[in-house]
């Protein structure tokens, strides 16, 4: 059997990436990306072999109404 890491000890510290996790928190999300992003998310999900495809799944994500505590809040 493979030797296996403890996954018990801290992480370790990468100046680098947490530089940049910041900056892509601080970025933001366009309406535009979490458009594609829903489109992915919906198309990868998809079973095989369905009829799905990436313009479908970008049709559907155009008409679909975000509910909840967000969408209250604006």
């Amino acid at each position: 059997m493979a030797a296996r890491k403890s996954v018990l000890k801290p992480a370790p510290h990468r100046p680098e990436l947490e530089g940049l996790v910041a900056k892509s928190i601080s970025a933001g999300v366009t309406d535009e990306q979490l458009l594609e992003q829903r489109v992915s998310f919906a198309y990868g999900n998809a079973p095989s072999g369905s009829r799905i495809t990436k313009d479908s799944a970008r049709l559907a994500a155009k008409s679909i109404r975000v509910t909840g505590k967000q969408a209250l809040a604006q």
